[in-house]
């Protein structure tokens, strides 16, 4: 078990890594990377029961995390690599020819910790309930996690796979959605009117759905548990994260203008500063 300090301190150095990694690639996703890094930290480092060292594509015997808003793999490689999947050395090689680390999250190399390709938005929850009907048909007692956007949430899939859920009574399935209200092209209101309704329309399809504050890692962690205390209760989980597009950067912070923005090398410079070193020093 780790205190809320060190996994702040997790965090406060993925958001590194994710600055690095989109700078030295010139291409990524920062944006929504830097506000899942928080829940993302506690789920790999204090709820999910996986194992690195035991890990499998297949997922048996042992919780299943699968990334639905698969452009954000800078966060998604950065908590794999400080889990310990692969060495944190590789994030270097991120979206460059022949790495395991591309743009979306791929398994033709095999990169240990990634279930599910993904990046064609909106059927990452649609896998994860297949999944967890899977695990509930084999009793194994294990939990499903799936990360999806709000402005993903656009899609129609994810209420297919919401309906599919509910009939079914997944509830070894927790669903996350990082509800930073932003979105490549604006706000997820002036897009789609896609904002303060998430809450109703979760609960109108039949999941029991929790609000919390993305960013406060004691918050975070009392919502997971309100997750895991509702297994047996018939009913999926979304968990509603509420937080900022680019958050622990002010200059990145609250605008949809750094969802797939590279920072110059001063931008870098001053995120880095802002940031802080860690305790577990930059790949």
């Amino acid at each position: 078990m780790k205190s809320i300090q060190e996994l702040e301190q997790i965090s406060s150095q993925v958001r590194r890594d994710i600055v690095r990694m989109v700078a030295k690639a010139k291409s990524g996703h920062p944006g929504g990377s830097m506000s899942s890094a928080d829940f993302l930290t506690a789920l790999f480092f204090q709820v999910m029961d996986q194992n690195p060292q035991t890990w499998t594509r297949d997922g048996h015997g042992q919780d299943v995390f699968i990334l639905s808003a698969g452009h954000l793999t800078p966060v998604y490689y950065s908590i794999l690599a400080r889990a310990g999947y692969f060495p944190a050395k590789e994030l270097g090689t991120f979206r460059t020819y022949g790495s395991a680390l591309q743009g979306h999250p791929s398994v033709r190399k095999g990169l240990k910790g990634v279930t599910q390709a993904s990046g064609s938005l909106g059927q990452g929850i649609s896998a994860a309930a297949g999944v967890a009907l899977g695990k509930r048909m084999d009793k194994e007692d294990k939990t499903v996690y799936v990360m999806c956007g709000d402005g993903e949430s656009e899609e129609g899939q994810i209420w297919e796979a919401a309906m599919f859920a509910a009939h079914h009574g997944l509830d070894n399935l927790v669903a996350m959605t990082d509800w930073n209200g932003q979105q490549i092209d604006g706000t997820t209101m002036e897009v789609a009117g896609n904002g303060e309704s998430l809450k109703a329309k979760w609960d109108a399809f039949g999941w029991s759905t929790i609000v919390a504050d993305g960013h406060d890692m004691a918050a975070i962690l009392d919502a997971f548990a309100k997750a895991k205390a509702l297994r047996g209760g018939g009913k999926p989980v979304m968990i509603l994260f509420k937080t900022d597009m680019g958050h622990g950067v002010g200059f990145m912070a609250g605008t949809h203008s750094w969802h797939g923005k590279v920072p110059s090398a001063e931008q870098v410079e001053k995120a880095l500063a802002e940031l802080g070193e860690t305790p577990l020093g930059d790949f």
